[in-house]
């Protein structure tokens, strides 16, 4: 089941796409995709109204913004140099244990929208990514098997970063990850049952049509029934929250004569089963 937001900035609705390409309005259902939603069985109920054939169609839909597929996120954790081939482009050891950092949630926008590129800023990069959204509440899995009761479900994740604020203006990372709209997200929030096994699969980016990254998430370090569990013994993850699962190798960081983005670049992504994103740079 592929679950989406459509509309303005602020007014989305929320929808599902049929697997005959139709968009279903969700109005019936909820008021939108969120914490609430997915902590108060909304995917079960989405399933039972597919199944009673009362969901009628989004009108205009097809030429509609699409927004993020998880409205207000409480928190997105994100996971560096998870890939082995990420870790010794950048010159850094393989981790033995998950690098952990936050993002401002505040960052999250829609998979289609623009990205700001800051002031002054001369090292903005790409990382295309698998997001895994939070379903139910966990703190103190027992064990990384348990991670799949608690995993709504996954989208693509753009993990926009300015490597001279994240490397060289501060002593950990946030600095370079949350500058307002550094975080494409969607076009959808694919459910467990449809994507299958999450690490069996690629993903791609390319940057004003040249690929740069082309790698699986079978080469993550730390799979995400890991990492879930992981980040579940230090806090509590909580309905609706994102965890970016880190890049593989092929960012402006780990190639020396790439050049950054720079405005007017354009930035495509896309992941097996999890649809596609574009993005257009433009200057602060």
């Amino acid at each position: 089941m592929k679950l989406l937001r459509i509309g303005p900035p602020g007014d989305e609705r929320p929808a599902v796409r049929t697997e005959d390409g139709r968009t279903l309005d969700l109005g019936p259902v909820t008021a939108d995709i969120d914490g609430a939603f997915l902590a108060g069985g909304g995917i079960e109920r989405v399933r039972a109204a597919l199944a009673a054939g009362t969901l009628p169609e989004l009108a205009d839909a097809d030429g509609g913004r699409i927004g993020p597929p998880v409205a207000r996120p409480g928190k997105v954790v994100c996971i560096g140099l998870n890939y082995r081939d990420h870790a010794e482009e950048t010159g850094a050891p393989i981790p033995a244990r998950p690098v952990v950092f936050m993002k401002d949630p505040s960052t999250v926008i829609g998979p289609y929208d623009g990205v700001l590129i800051p002031r002054g800023s001369v090292k903005t990069d790409w990382e295309v990514e698998l997001a895994v959204v939070i379903g139910a509440p966990a703190h103190y899995l027992e064990t990384p098997e348990d991670a799949a009761a608690v995993i709504a479900g996954y989208a693509i994740s753009h993990d926009v970063s300015e490597r001279e604020y994240q490397l060289e203006y501060s002593g950990q990372w946030d600095l370079g990850k949350s500058c307002p709209t550094f975080n494409p997200l969607g076009p959808w929030l694919v459910t467990p049952d449809e994507v299958g096994d999450p690490q069996g699969l690629t993903l791609r980016l390319s940057v004003n049509g040249r690929e740069r990254q082309a790698g699986s998430t079978k080469d993550m370090i730390f799979e995400v029934a890991y990492v879930v569990w992981y980040l579940s013994q230090y806090m509590a993850l909580n309905p609706g929250d994102v965890i970016n699962t880190g890049t593989p190798a092929g960012v402006a960081l780990g190639l020396p004569d790439t050049p950054y983005l720079r405005a007017g670049d354009t930035v495509e992504l896309t992941v097996d089963g999890l649809g596609s994103q574009r993005q257009t740079f433009t200057n602060a």
